[in-house]
Parts: C-alpha cells; structure tokens; sequence
C-alpha cells in the first residue's frame, strides 16, 4: 500500500481487443482514483491509438518503473520496447506477444513487491503462446510464475454466486479422467479455505455438481458420482468441511439451489461458467484462488466483435479491480485477527475450583 491505498497492477491483454478500451473507461470516473492507485502495464503509445481511436478523454502519466506510480492519477508503466501495429479484431503474433510482456513485466514487479493486488485484461489463449508462455491460460502461467508452490482454483463469482472448477481449460474428451476423488478434495480445501480467508464466510457451505446427467441416474448414465464424487465428500466431511452433493447441474441451477449456499464446485469448465455467464455476465469476475497473489480478471474475453468502436461495457473490469481490493483487505483482516491466538487453557483435573490453570505444562 501506498499513503494507505492500494496498489493494483492492471495489464493490458490483447491490444487488438477491449483491453484498453475499457481501462481508459474505467479510470475516466475520478471515484475510482480516490480508491487506488493504479498502475497499467503497457504502452503509452498503444493507450494513445486507442484513446483517439474512441474519442476517450481519459488521461494518463507514462512512467519507467511502478516505484514512480503517484496516487490521483493513471500510472502507465511502458514495457513494449518496439513499435506494434493495431489491427482492431484480428488476433495476431504482436498482439500476443505485447500482451505477454505486459504480463511478465507486472509479474516481475509483483514478486519485487511494487504493487499489491494484480487485475488482468483479457488475452487470446492462442496469439500468446510462444517459446515462455505454452500454457492454457492466465491461471495456469499465475500458477506456475507467481505460485510459490500453490495450486490454483479458478473462481467465477459476483455478489451471489461463486463458482469453482475441478478442470479449467481442458478437452471435454479428457475431463472424466481428470476427475479424481484427491483432485475434488484437493480443490475443496482450497475453495473452503479462499471462502474463510478471502471472503470472510466463517463456515462456508460448499455445493458439488455431479459429472454426468441427473447425477449419473444411480450409475445408469455413469458411476463417477458413486465411486469418486460420493467417497470424496465424505472425506471432506471427516476433516469438518461442510459440502453436500452430488447435484445434476441442470436442475441445481434451474432451481436456484446455489442461492442457499456459498460456493459451487462444478466439475469442468462449461458446467459452471455457461450458467454463470447467463446469470452475470455484466458483472462477474475471474479470481484465481489458492495463490500468495491476488489476481482477478472481467469474466468475459477479448471481444474482437466491438474491438475499436466504443462500444464495450466496463463493468466487469470495475468489478475485479473492487474484488481485488476486497480479497486483500479481507487477507489482512484475517491474518491479524489469527495472528496472536489464545493460549490454550486448562482445568486442574484434582482441583474443585472453576479457577483456570493458564500456566499448566502443554501434554
């Protein structure tokens, strides 16, 4: 934090998409100053083509390093040493890879401790991959650059529906395989605990859906749900984390079932996010859980369709920079509320009187 505000890294995605688009939008309210300080990760001469291109009034300060970002305006980091072409709704090799390093310069930035929170504008999975980057996605480059060793759970959430993946970006052909009673469990743990620590729910209550149709119909229409998805919420239940399922997604989300609890672990990637989209698609946000950093995203891509002609709605980038902010407050909160826990205290077994032993010998 800076003078007792936050800093959040922003890169700029896919040039050729509404990455900038709905930046300059966003940091045009001076609400959103008063926040913040932000610090955008790209071009000054890229911002420039874009604001012109759209007749966007926002202004913004070009510095070198984010040590130089100041509060009350939009701090731009330039980290594109070459001239790159725009093309409006074209992906393209320089786009992915001015979009790469906006990321790896902010990452680099992260790990030195210059800003606090990190929001990403979105890329083209396939204009980014190259010789460093040659995964799936963002979450999975977070995972491996800025993890520490944690493993990852992409969140899909707004302010009544959060939910989590077993698989992410994965082959439907592959995704029964990769659905393992250690991998919902593992995912659970990391979902309950993102629930406590992130979001401040005391005792989360976590739905899980089942991967086949109507829940496999009593192993009709499959048997993952009686031989991998049953013993691994008992599992869970052992070690006090409360989830209940399977749930047939069609009928869960039909039923507004997610409304009585605090998240949902969906199995692969279209089972959770189409309903989600469907329900919040203005206003969701993609937060990867489980890591030291805080990183959340707008729910929605590139948009190369409205790339260039005004057109796109910035809502969703507003509210990842708000979640953002949130996780690490609540973080904070979290770790000095757990930071001095009581000492344990004792009763004398022999002594009659309600008087607590709080010197008595640990057993």
């Amino acid at each position: 934090m800076k003078n007792g505000k936050i800093l959040v890294g922003i890169t700029h995605g896919d040039i050729n998409g509404i990455g900038y688009e709905i930046i300059l939008k966003l940091f045009s309210e001076p609400m959103m100053l008063d926040l913040c300080i932000p610090i955008i990760y790209g071009s000054p001469k890229v911002a420039t083509y874009h604001r012109k291109a759209m007749e966007l009034t926002t202004n913004f300060v070009t510095i070198q390093q984010a040590e130089e970002a100041a509060e009350g305006r939009l701090n731009l980091v330039d980290c594109l040493p070459d001239e790159v072409k725009i093309d409006f709704g074209q992906p393209s090799v320089e786009s992915g890879k001015a979009a790469l390093n906006s990321l790896e310069r902010a990452l680099k930035d992260y790990r030195a401790g210059l800003f606090d929170v990190l929001v990403t504008a979105p890329i083209n999975k396939a204009a980014i991959q190259s010789e460093t980057f040659h995964f799936p996605g963002h979450t999975e480059y977070i995972q491996e650059r800025a993890g520490e060793g944690h493993e990852a759970l992409m969140i899909l959430m707004n302010d009544v529906l959060r939910v989590a993946l077993v698989t992410t970006h994965l082959p439907l052909r592959d995704v029964a395989q990769a659905i393992t009673k250690d991998a919902i469990v593992r995912k659970v743990r990391i979902f309950y605990e993102a629930l406590r620590k992130d979001f401040s729910v005391s005792t989360p209550r976590i739905a899980i859906l089942a991967l086949n149709p109507h829940a496999g119909d009593d192993g009709l229409l499959g048997t993952e749900e009686k031989e991998i998805i049953l013993p691994a919420i008992q599992d869970l239940e052992k070690e006090g984390i409360i989830c209940f399922g399977p749930y047939a997604a069609d009928g869960f989300f039909g039923n507004r079932t997610y409304e009585y609890f605090d998240g949902v672990l969906a199995m692969y990637h279209d089972q959770g996010l189409a309903p989600f989209k469907v329900l919040a698609m203005e206003n969701g946000v993609n937060y990867t859980a489980g890591l030291p950093i805080i990183r959340t995203s707008p729910d929605h891509g590139t948009a190369y369709d409205i790339a260039g002609q005004g057109k796109a709605d910035e809502t969703s980038l507003r509210q990842a920079v708000y979640t953002a902010m949130d996780i690490y407050r609540n973080r904070l909160r979290y770790e000095e509320a757990h930071a001095h826990p009581l000492r344990k205290q004792f009763h004398e077994k022999r002594d009659d009187s309600d008087k607590l032993k709080l010197n008595a010998p640990e057993e």
